[in-house]
C-alpha cells in the first residue's frame, strides 16, 4: 500500500531523511538524479540527444545533476537555464557550477520565450523547471516559456511533477501554463493530482522511484489517501474440508428484457470469485437465459415477464447485489426503494440500481450501513450532482461516504474507493481495454461474492476492485481490446490466498 502525501508532507519527509539518515541535501539530490538518469536511459536506450529545462530552485538542481550524469555517459545534452528569479537555491547553484565544469556542457540562459530555439522531434526533453512546492498558477514570462515548449510536442520527462501542476486540486490553475509530459518521475510516493483523468495530458505515465527516503517517517506520516496494488490484498485460504455452505449464499437481482447479458456477466463473475451458492432473481422471460448461460446459478423468477417487480424471501442470503440491467421502470424503482428500506444487510448497488436511486435521492439516507455503491462518473453525477472535474468528484465522494456511512467505488482508470472513515483507496492496475460494456457488471459480481464469503464490506470492496483490475490486466496481455467476459476468464482467486 502506497501512501499519498501532500507537498508539505513530502518536504517534511525529505528534511527528516537528511537529518536522520544522515545525508547532506546535495547528496540526496544526487541520489534522486541518479535514479532518474537510470530510468531515462532504460526508457530511451537508443536516444543520444537530450534537452534539459531547469529552473533556479531544487527541482532545477535535479535537472542540472541529471544533465551532468548524461554527459558523463557520452550523451549530447543542451541545458536551458530558466531564470525564474535572481536567487538560486543552494543545491541548484552547486549543481549548476558542477555542470559548468563538466566537459561538453552546453548551457543557455533563458529569460523569456524569445530565447528558446525550435526543438526537433528526435530530442528528449527533461522538465526540471518547477517542483511540487508551488502554490500559485504560473504567469508572466514563465507561462509563455512553458506554452512555447509545449508547442513542439517533444517527448518530455518531468522530474518530481510537471512544471506548473499543483499536487492536489488544479481547479483554479491555468492548465495552459503546465508542461505536457510524456512521463513523470516522482519520488517514493505519488501526488493526488496524478490520479485524475483531467491531468493525464500533463502527467502522462507516472512512475514512483525509490531514492531511499527514511522508512520511519513514511510509516508514521498520517494520510487518508492510499494507492492499492495487487500485493496488498490477501484472501482467506480454503480449508480442505470446506463445502459450499462455508462460502455464503448470494442473491443477485439483475437483468430485464433485452438486458439479460448484464445478469449473466455479474453471475459468472460472482461464481468465479468463489461464492458458495448464487441465486439470480430475474424476470420470467430471463429464466431460460440464466439457466442456460449460468447453469451453476439458481434462478429466482419474478412474476413479471420483463422487469423486476417483487422481492423474494431474503432470510437465507448472506449478501445481496442489485442493479445490472434491471432497467428504470417505475415498478422497479418502487421495489428497489422497498428493498432498501427493509433490509439490514449491506447492499451492493450498481448500474440501473444507482440510476433509480438518483430519481429518489432521499433514499440514500435509508441505505444499510456500509452498503457499497459502484458508480461510473456519469452515474455518480446523477446521484450527487454535476462536477467540473474528477478532483471535485472525489471530494464529494468522500463527503457522501461520511454523510451516509456507505462505501463508494468510483470507477475509472484509477478507481477510487471512499470509506465512511474518510479514507480513500486508489487502484493502480486498471487498463483502457476495460472501458467496455459489462466491465462494471463483472465488478459487481466479484464484490458480491466476497461479501457473501464474510469479508467485511471494506475488504470486499478493496479486494474486489484489485481482483477486477488484475483480471483485466491479464486479459490485456493477450488482447489489445477484449469483451468483459474475458475479464471473468482471468479471475484467479487462488493467487491471492494467504
Amino acid at each position: 500500500m502506497i501512501k499519498i502525501f501532500t507537498a508539505s508532507q513530502t518536504k517534511t519527509i525529505d528534511l527528516f531523511t537528511i537529518e536522520n539518515e544522515p545525508i547532506s541535501s546535495i547528496d540526496l539530490m544526487e541520489r534522486a538524479a541518479r535514479v532518474c538518469t537510470e530510468f531515462i536511459l532504460k526508457q530511451f536506450p537508443s536516444r543520444n540527444k537530450f534537452v534539459v529545462f531547469a529552473g533556479t530552485g531544487n527541482n532545477g538542481g535535479d535537472g542540472y545533476a541529471i544533465a551532468r550524469q548524461l554527459l558523463a555517459l557520452g550523451k549530447e545534452v543542451v541545458v536551458y537555464c530558466i531564470h525564474l528569479n535572481k536567487n538560486f537555491s543552494n543545491d541548484a547553484s552547486i549543481n549548476l557550477q558542477r555542470l559548468k565544469e563538466t566537459d561538453g556542457a552546453e548551457l543557455h540562459d533563458i529569460y523569456d520565450e524569445m530565447n528558446l530555439p525550435r526543438f526537433l522531434a528526435d530530442e528528449i526533453g527533461i522538465d526540471a523547471i518547477l517542483g511540487s512546492g508551488i502554490n500559485k498558477k504560473v504567469d508572466g514570462p514563465l507561462s509563455r516559456i512553458i506554452k512555447k515548449i509545449n508547442q513542439y510536442n517533444l517527448t518530455i520527462v518531468s522530474i518530481d511533477i510537471p512544471s506548473g501542476l499543483f499536487t492536489e486540486s488544479n481547479s483554479e490553475n491555468d492548465m495552459e501554463s503546465v508542461i505536457r509530459s510524456t512521463y513523470t518521475l516522482t519520488f517514493s510516493n505519488p501526488f493526488l493530482s496524478f490520479l485524475f483523468p483531467e491531468n493525464h495530458g500533463y502527467v502522462g505515465d507516472f512512475h514512483t522511484l525509490d531514492i531511499g527516503l527514511h522508512v520511519a517517517i513514511i510509516e508514521n506520516m498520517k494520510t487518508q489517501n492510499y494507492c492499492i496494488e495487487e500485493c496488498d490484498i490477501v484472501l482467506k485460504r480454503r480449508d480442505k474440508f470446506s463445502h459450499k455452505g462455508n462460502f455464503g449464499h448470494a442473491l443477485l437481482i439483475a437483468g430485464s428484457y433485452g438486458m439479460m447479458g448484464a445478469s449473466v456477466l455479474a453471475a459468472k463473475a460472482c461464481l468465479q470469485t468463489g461464492v458458495g451458492l448464487l441465486s439470480v432473481h430475474c424476470p420470467s422471460k430471463g429464466y431460460s437465459i440464466i439457466q442456460t448461460a449460468v447453469p451453476e446459478a439458481m434462478a429466482n423468477i419474478d412474476r413479471d415477464e420483463k422487469i423486476w417487480t417483487e422481492l423474494p424471501s431474503l432470510s437465507k442470503y448472506n449478501a445481496i447485489g442489485i442493479g445490472p440491467g434491471i432497467g428504470i421502470h417505475s415498478k422497479t424503482k418502487s421495489i428497489l426503494l422497498k428493498l432498501i428500506k427493509s433490509v439490514k444487510l449491506p447492499l451492493v448497488i450498481d448500474a440501473d440500481g444507482l440510476n433509480l436511486m438518483a430519481q429518489h435521492k432521499k433514499i440514500l439516507a435509508s441505505l444499510p450501513s456500509n452498503s457499497i455503491l459502484t458508480p461510473h462518473p456519469g452515474e455518480f453525477d446523477r446521484l450527487f450532482g454535476n462536477h467540473e472535474n474528477h478532483f471535485q468528484r472525489v471530494e464529494t465522494q468522500k463527503s457522501m461516504s461520511l454523510k451516509y456511512n456507505i462505501i463508494i467505488v468510483l470507477k475509472g482508470a484509477h478507481t477510487c474507493i471512499s470509506l465512511p472513515d474518510g479514507s480513500c483507496y486508489f487502484n493502480m492496475n486498471g487498463n483502457p481495454a476495460m472501458a467496455t460494456g459489462g466491465s462494471g457488471d463483472v465488478l459487481t459480481g466479484i464484490i458480491l461474492a466476497l461479501l457473501a464469503q464474510n469479508y467485511s464490506p471494506k475488504e470486499a470492496a478493496i479486494n474486489g476492485f484489485v481482483i477486477h483490475g488484475k483480471a483485466g490486466g491479464e486479459a490485456y496481455k493477450n488482447f489489445h481490446t477484449f469483451a468483459s467476459g474475458d475479464i471473468i476468464k482471468h479471475i484467479n482467486i487462488k493467487k491471492h490466498e494467504n
